[in-house]
């Protein structure tokens, strides 16, 4: 009994599935342009995106000057974000807020093109142009409106963003000491510390720049070395001076001495 049941159910689902579909298709190839935008509303109300976002592509030229234009433009951007197509949501949106300047839509198309970039954008670990675009869109939306509701956000997405580029950045400083390229971990970490200033890993980022400056003049040839170790002492100097509390300062004191020993020994060696 409740096996027929359960293919009673299946085969309902499917016959209103079926239904809907050619309800669809009987939209779409209807040549009444204003039943097929209420269609499309409709869609659109019911959450069924695909449905609508399609409606609305065909509607977008004709219905263009229209007094419905507008609102239909609006709701188009918003499927596209609703479809997770991210990228062409941002379009859509920034399309919308250049056609329509004095909107009272216009403010929250600009931000949501910014948001769609932001949500296109990858985890850090992969390239990160699109992770600059959405920082940039969102930077011009704050620049642009500074009193809107919408700057506590559109300030933690760009946090964010900065966020994935300093992962990024670092990641490849790190790439380049693991695989024992010293002297390009320390420009690197240098150009991490110079584009985030204000990072909570700064003294890392310091401590491993005397890590890589002391590791590279081990690596180098007897007449570089002393020049190489007092580099890697000056940075130790920097750490201290800087983050006089940082959590790093004991394995750092460890390399200093090691350098100021070693700087001993080949100035030792020079005046025998």
């Amino acid at each position: 009994m409740a096996f027929r049941i359960r293919n009673l159910f299946y085969l309902f689902a499917c016959i209103a599935l079926l239904g809907s579909c050619n309800g669809y298709e009987r939209v779409r190839k209807s040549s009444d342009v204003n039943y097929k935008l209420t269609k499309a509303n409709e869609y659109y109300d019911k959450k069924h995106y695909q449905h609508a976002n399609e409606l609305y592509r065909e509607l977008m030229p004709v219905m263009k000057s229209t007094r419905n234009y507008e609102a239909m433009f609006y709701k188009y951007a918003y499927s596209y974000y609703y479809l997770k197509d991210y990228l062409d949501a941002s379009y859509f949106f920034k399309n919308f807020a250049e056609y329509f300047p004095s909107s009272p839509y216009t403010e929250e198309a600009e931000f949501m093109s910014a948001v769609s970039l932001f949500k296109y954008a990858p985890k850090y670990t992969l390239d990160q142009t699109n992770t600059m675009k959405a920082l940039e869109a969102m930077q011009s939306f704050v620049n642009t409106y500074p009193q809107s509701k919408r700057i506590a956000e559109a300030n933690s997405h760009i946090d964010e963003s900065r966020k994935k580029l300093e992962l990024k950045q670092a990641g490849a400083a790190k790439l380049y000491y693991n695989i024992s390229q010293y002297k390009a971990a320390s420009v690197a970490y240098k150009s991490v510390m110079r584009n985030f200033p204000e990072s909570p890993n700064s003294d890392l980022y310091q401590y491993m720049i005397i890590r890589s400056m002391f590791k590279y003049a081990e690596a180098s040839v007897p007449g570089k070395q002393e020049e190489r170790y007092t580099s890697a002492m000056s940075a130790y100097s920097e750490l201290k001076d800087t983050y006089p509390s940082s959590k790093y300062l004991a394995e750092a004191d460890k390399l200093y001495t090691e350098a100021t020993n070693n700087v001993k020994k080949i100035r030792d060696e020079q005046h025998q």
